[in-house]
C-alpha cells in the first residue's frame, strides 16, 4: 500500500530494506496471510506476488501489513506480507476508523462541503 504523505515521517529510514525483506525473503514473494484478514482462504493465502490473483483475477503486489497498525513499530513479528486484497481486508476497521475521525474533523471545520 502506498504511504501518504502525512504518514512517512513515522515509517524508519529504512522502510524500504525492511519491506523488501519481509516480502520477498522471509515470505518468499507468497501473501503470508493465513486468515487473519477474514478472507475465504483456508490456511495461507495463494497470491503470489507479480501473478494474478486466485480470487480476484488482478496482479498481486505484495505489500507489509503492521499487525498493530502502528508504523512506528516495524518489529518482524509484527509485519506480515499481505496481497493487496487480504491487507485491504485486514486493515477494513481501520480504515473506517479514519474516515469517521476525518469526517469529523471536516464538520467542526464547516468543511464537509468543500471535499
Amino acid at each position: 500500500m502506498p504511504i501518504r504523505p502525512e504518514n512517512r515521517t513515522r515509517y524508519p529510514k529504512n522502510w524500504k530494506q525492511i519491506s523488501h525483506d519481509i516480502r520477498f525473503i522471509r515470505a518468499e514473494f507468497r501473501c503470508e496471510c493465513t486468515g487473519e484478514c477474514g478472507g475465504k482462504h483456508q490456511g495461507r493465502c495463494h497470491a503470489t506476488h507479480d501473478r494474478i490473483h486466485p480470487e480476484t483475477r488482478a496482479r498481486v503486489v505484495l505489500t507489509v501489513a503492521h499487525l498493530d497498525h502502528t508504523p512506528e513499530n516495524c518489529d518482524p513479528d509484527n509485519l506480515k506480507a499481505m496481497c493487496q486484497a487480504c491487507h485491504l481486508r485486514y486493515d477494513t476497521d481501520e480504515h473506517a476508523r479514519n474516515a469517521s475521525h476525518t469526517r469529523a474533523e471536516k464538520r467542526a471545520y464547516g468543511m464537509e462541503r468543500l471535499f
